[in-house]
């Protein structure tokens, strides 16, 4: 948990979110964008398109998002994290327990099910019976992609010029961290 403002020499402008599905990489990252005073972009919303198709556009608008001065962004979807990551200068990830990260995966799966909540470009969970029978049902996908972030420190070490790294292992890590971040200049 370490300064990222004394480590960076200043204060955070392109972050990315990391963590597995469930982890509450979304909800960090809207967190972050408030505190810092950036933009925050919901990755899922630029690769979901109607009927959770890929959107054509999605890599696109990945480089457009990156290209803007400053930017939170969750770090997901293997053809852009290395565009992300080639313009970061913080990656934080929600490394929590699986336990927790279930937790939260399946109590929001069900809550989006039950109130039919639309996500992105018009797209609804699936029933939940579908969990049985989906292979890539979100919480069987938390599943099966628990360990996907386990070489994330090395990832990051091979960058020409590696963002900073700051790894949080639990919610109070989280809570501590946010409220170490600056606030955004007033205005």
């Amino acid at each position: 948990m370490d300064d990222v403002v004394a480590h960076l020499g200043h204060s955070p402008r392109r972050v990315l979110v990391a963590g597995v599905s469930g982890s509450g990489k979304t909800t960090l990252a809207r967190r972050v964008a408030a505190r810092l005073g950036l933009p925050h972009t919901e990755i899922d919303a630029l690769f979901h398109g109607p009927g959770w198709t890929p959107r054509a556009t999605f890599l696109d608008d990945v480089r457009d998002v990156v290209g803007q001065e400053g930017f939170v962004v969750e770090w997901q979807y293997r053809a852009a994290r290395q565009l992300l990551l080639d313009e970061a200068d913080l990656v934080v990830w929600l490394d929590l327990p699986l336990a927790t990260t279930m937790r939260q995966v399946v109590t929001r799966t069900v809550r989006r099910a039950w109130r039919h909540e639309v996500l992105w470009n018009g797209n609804v969970e699936p029933p939940l019976r579908t969990v049985f029978s989906d292979p890539g049902h979100v919480v069987r996908w938390a599943w099966s992609t628990r360990h996907s972030l386990r070489d994330l420190p090395a990832t990051v070490a091979r960058q020409d010029a590696p963002p900073t790294l700051v790894r949080l292992r639990s919610r109070r890590q989280v809570e501590t961290w946010v409220r170490r971040l600056p606030e955004p200049p007033s205005r």
